[in-house]
Formats: C-alpha cells, structure tokens, sequence
C-alpha cells in the first residue's frame, strides 16, 4: 500500500499522529452520523444503534508491529497498522450493515482502500462483521493529509458476541481451551440465527404495516366517492 505520509513529511511525533487520528475520526463520524439523519428524514428510520470510536493505544501498536515483524516507529505504525483510528457502527439489522455501507462508499471525499465481509465469510472464531478501511482528507493550515480510518458495522448481537470474545482473548493471552473456543463458535451460530429471525420479524412488520396503509388508502378513496 502507499505511503500516506512520513516522518519527512514534518509528521515526527506522537502527539502529531495522534491529532489527525482523532480529527479522521470525527470526520467519519460526522458523515455516518448525517446519513443516519437523512436516511431517518426520507425513511423515517435510523439504521444505526449507536457508535464507537476509539484510538489504539501506543501499548497495542507496538504489539501489532513486532506480531508483524516491524520495528516501531512512526512511519511504520503509519502504513503498517490499519486500525489506530477505528469506528464502530451497531445497526439493528443486517440488512442495514449493507445499505449502510454502500452509502457510506458513495461519499466522494471517502477513499475506499479496502472491505472484508466477515458476515458472508466469518472467521474460524465464528467473528463477524463488515470492515471498511478508508482514507479521509484531513485540512491543515498548509497541507491536506489523507488519514486512514478502520469502520467496522456489525449488529448489536455480533457486537456483543465480539466484545466477549475479546474478553476471552485477552483473558487467555491468545490461547483459550478449546471447549471455551468450541462453545463460543457454537454461539456465534445462535447469534447468526437470532439475527436472521429478527429480521424476517421486521420484514414482516414492514409488510403488515404497508398492507394496513393500502387498506386506510382505499377506504378513504371510497368514502370520499
């Protein structure tokens, strides 16, 4: 991948890097947050639960690199760690992960480096959820530097079977016992049908509720003939 920016760039400390992590992640934010907005002006409907954002501690990036075989430096936590400014966005369904994304990948200061449906191709773990890594234009008094940004959307149930694996990940260092592996993959099945379930409930909802309105339509057409 290309270079974003390097220490030549005047970019030499970690306070440095910092601030534009945290100004790419309001940014995200700020956009996911306004197609919420319209998407509930238009549908009357908020796909998004809530966000998360987060920066990835020095302690975490310095773990990353030497997992990768790179010294740590800032060039190198620059282009080589993917995830130091990470947003989460929890919908309610699975159906909007998708449609979220794909409005998401329509904004046109947005660069899309990269996408990884874990939700069509889970994990071994049983992990799921939709990753987009992005760049986004951040504006300097004398420069604009593109700043990368990790999304991850995923529903509340995937969130929360996410958050207790990680858990267990930091628990057992990497190496909890199989059973505790087996019953978590075996969770992840139940999370995946409980999403399926609750979205053929809100479809039908939305089916019900529209064939109620289509009735109250055509009642009113004949009382007013």
């Amino acid at each position: 991948m290309e270079k974003l920016f390097t220490v030549s760039d005047g970019i030499d400390s970690w306070n440095a890097i910092i601030f534009l992590y945290n100004s790419a992640l309001k940014e995200v934010r700020t956009k996911v947050e306004i197609l919420n907005d319209e998407f509930q002006q238009v549908h009357q409907y908020n796909p998004i639960e809530y966000i998360k954002t987060r920066i990835k501690s020095p302690q975490s990036i310095v773990k990353k690199l030497k997992r990768s075989g790179y010294e740590s430096s800032i060039d190198n936590m620059v282009n080589y760690v993917n995830d130091i400014a990470g947003i989460r966005v929890v919908c309610s369904f699975t159906s909007d992960i998708y449609r979220l994304a794909e409005m998401i990948g329509r904004q046109n200061d947005l660069t899309v480096l990269s996408v990884k449906d874990y939700i069509k191709h889970p994990k071994e773990s049983g992990y799921k959820s939709y990753h987009m890594l992005v760049t986004v234009p951040i504006f300097l008094t004398d420069r604009i530097i593109d700043t990368k940004v990790e999304i991850q959307i995923r529903t509340m149930a995937m969130d929360f079977w996410a958050s207790l694996e990680h858990k267990i990940y930091y628990k057992f260092e990497g190496n909890a016992p199989e059973y505790i592996s087996r019953e978590l993959r075996e969770c992840a099945g139940l999370i995946s049908m409980l999403d399926a379930k609750m979205l053929q409930l809100n479809e039908a909802i939305q089916e019900t509720k529209e064939a109620q309105e289509e009735q109250e339509e055509e009642r009113k057409e004949r009382g007013a003939v």
